[in-house]
C-alpha cells in the first residue's frame, strides 16, 4: 500500500449528496477481451481498483454487463470494507449503468423492460455487496450511438426503484439532448454519460447547459476509445509541453468545463498512474485554444 498522495488533478464535484473526485476511474477494462469473462490476472485487476482508492479516487464507474458481471464482482472484492481496503482513503462512490446486458457474440442488446431493469439492478446490488447503489446510469441508444425516442418507461421504473431506496440518485447514458431534457421533467439527474472527446464534440451545447444546472457531464472514450485519438495538432502540442498526447486530451477536458468528470479505463496500475499525472498537465490559454479547434 502507498502512502496517501497529493490532490488529484481537477478537485471535486458533486453528485446530487455524493462528493466526487473530478478525476475518477472505468472499471471496463479489468474484464477479460471484448470487455467478456474474467480478467486474465485476477490479482492485478484488484491491484489497479486497490492503487485507485489509494490515489484518492473517489468516483468508480462500472456496468453489470461489462464481463458479463466479473467487473462488479471484482469491485466487491477489492474495496468492500472488510477487504484490505486503503483505510485512509475516503470510500469510492460507484456508479453503474442499466439498460444493455451482453449476448453470446459479445454484442450489447438493450435490456430497458421493467423486469430486466428491476434484475440489472437486483444483481448489480449483489454483486457489489450493496444494499443501494448510489448513481444508477439508464443506458440508452446502441453501440452506434444515441437513438431519438422516449426514455419514459425506463426511466419511471428506475425512478420507483430510487423510492424504494435501491437507487440514491439518477442519470442518462448514450442519450440525446432532447432525452436528457426528457428525463429531467420526470426525476432529477446528476449526470448524463455520453461519448466525448478532443475530436468529437457533438455535446458541446449540452455540456455547457448541464454545467449551468449544476449537473455533471462523464465522458465516455475520453481518450478516443478503441481507437485512439489521433489529431496533428494534439500531437504538435503534447511535443512542445514534452507530454504524451494522452495526457493532453486528459488535461484539455478537465479544463473545457468544471462539470466534466474524467473516467479513462485501464488495465494496469502503472497506466493509470500516468493518466493522473496526465490530468494535471498544465495548459496555457494559447494552447487550450489551439486545442480548442480539434474537433469543431
Amino acid at each position: 500500500m502507498s502512502t496517501p498522495s497529493a490532490p488529484l488533478p481537477g478537485g471535486t464535484w458533486s453528485l446530487g449528496d455524493l462528493t466526487v473526485t473530478r478525476f475518477g476511474y472505468g472499471a471496463m477494462q479489468l474484464a477479460g477481451p471484448g470487455v467478456m469473462g474474467p480478467p486474465a490476472d485476477h490479482d492485478g485487476a484488484l491491484a489497479v481498483l486497490r492503487e485507485a482508492a489509494d490515489l484518492g479516487i473517489t468516483h468508480i464507474d462500472t456496468a453489470g454487463a461489462y464481463g458479463p458481471r466479473f467487473t462488479n464482482q471484482l469491485i466487491r472484492e477489492a474495496l468492500n470494507p472488510h477487504s484490505e481496503y486503503p483505510q485512509h482513503s475516503a470510500p469510492p462512490h460507484i456508479v453503474t449503468k442499466v439498460g444493455a446486458v451482453r449476448d453470446q457474440q459479445g454484442g450489447w442488446p438493450p435490456a430497458r423492460k421493467p423486469d430486466e431493469l428491476r434484475r440489472a439492478v437486483d444483481e448489480n446490488l449483489e454483486d457489489l455487496g450493496l444494499t443501494s447503489l448510489d448513481v444508477v446510469n439508464l443506458r440508452l441508444g446502441d453501440a452506434q450511438g444515441p437513438r431519438p425516442g422516449s426514455l419514459a418507461e425506463p426511466f419511471e421504473t428506475l425512478v420507483e426503484l430510487q423510492q424504494q431506496g435501491l437507487i440514491r440518485h439518477l442519470g442518462v447514458s448514450n442519450a440525446t439532448a432532447e432525452q436528457v431534457a426528457e428525463a429531467q421533467t420526470i426525476a432529477p439527474i446528476v449526470c448524463v454519460q455520453n461519448m466525448y472527446n478532443l475530436a468529437y464534440r457533438q455535446d458541446d451545447e449540452l455540456i455547457d447547459d448541464l454545467a449551468d444546472k449544476g449537473i455533471a457531464y462523464v465522458p465516455f472514450f475520453p481518450l478516443g476509445g478503441f481507437t485512439p485519438l489521433q489529431s496533428t495538432a494534439l500531437s504538435a502540442v503534447a511535443a512542445r509541453l514534452g507530454a504524451t498526447p494522452m495526457s493532453v486530451a486528459l488535461a484539455w477536458l478537465l479544463r473545457r468545463s468544471p462539470n466534466i468528470l474524467l473516467i479513462p479505463g485501464t488495465s494496469s496500475v502503472a497506466h493509470l498512474r500516468e493518466n493522473v499525472a496526465g490530468a494535471g498537465l498544465p495548459l496555457s490559454d494559447e494552447e487550450l485554444a489551439e486545442l480548442d479547434k480539434i474537433g469543431r
